[in-house]
């Protein structure tokens, strides 16, 4: 079963439903191939590195706000493992880092360059909105550093990314993460492992054609 997540590599939500998926694919016994499809929360530009606090305060009523809204996602990503410093967080476009996942997915390196991106971003206070930064990553996980940097600059990918992101769209995809099962099921949100399972024995059982 192919299965297909619609994320944005800044969104906390995201971070979160893909890892309870693979808590879910953890105890489940079928085949399964993952791919991971760009989502843009925001696709302004980002023309100065700022702290994400700062910017969800310019956009959300103030950093009062700004502060509880992270503080709910932390803990709701602590309950499923995870850690994020907001204090560290900085705003991206993440445009690029959708084409680097392409360059990654290319290359058989999809999960680990995502995984990569996400720590970045929500553990490591790294912007990657930033070509160089990125270009790092993508050595870290072991690909060719030298090799991203020049995907990066050039154009390769971007007709690519656009075009899916397009497709987000025309599918009706407004939030993330939204996981499409078989192609045509699709589940919205970052779903306990409990129920992702179930999901995913119900398209099990609606493709095969059983009772």
């Amino acid at each position: 079963m192919e299965i297909e997540i619609y994320a944005d590599v800044v969104c906390p939500w995201c971070y979160i439903g893909k890892h309870r998926l693979e808590q879910a694919l953890a105890s489940y016994d079928g085949e399964v191939t993952v791919r991971y499809r760009p989502f843009q929360l925001d696709p302004s530009p980002v023309p100065e590195p700022v702290p994400v606090v700062e910017a969800l305060g310019a956009k959300f009523g103030g950093p009062a706000n700004a502060r509880q809204m992270v503080a709910r996602v932390t803990e709701a990503a602590a309950g499923a493992g995870l850690r994020l410093d907001y204090d560290r967080a900085i705003a991206a476009n993440t445009f690029d880092a959708h084409r680097l996942v392409a360059y990654a997915t290319e290359r058989g390196w999809a999960g680990e360059m995502v995984e990569a991106l996400y720590q970045a971003h929500f553990v490591g206070g790294i912007d990657i909105g930033s070509r160089e930064a990125l270009a790092e990553l993508a050595a870290q996980v072991g690909l060719d550093g030298a090799d991203a940097r020049r995907y990066l600059d050039s154009d390769e990918g971007t007709k690519t990314v656009a075009a899916e992101l397009a497709k987000a769209r025309d599918l009706g995809i407004s939030s993330v993460p939204t996981f499409v099962l078989a192609g045509k099921y699709g589940i919205s949100g970052a779903q306990e492992p409990q129920t992702l399972l179930a999901a995913l024995a119900e398209v099990e059982r609606l493709e095969s054609g059983r009772d």
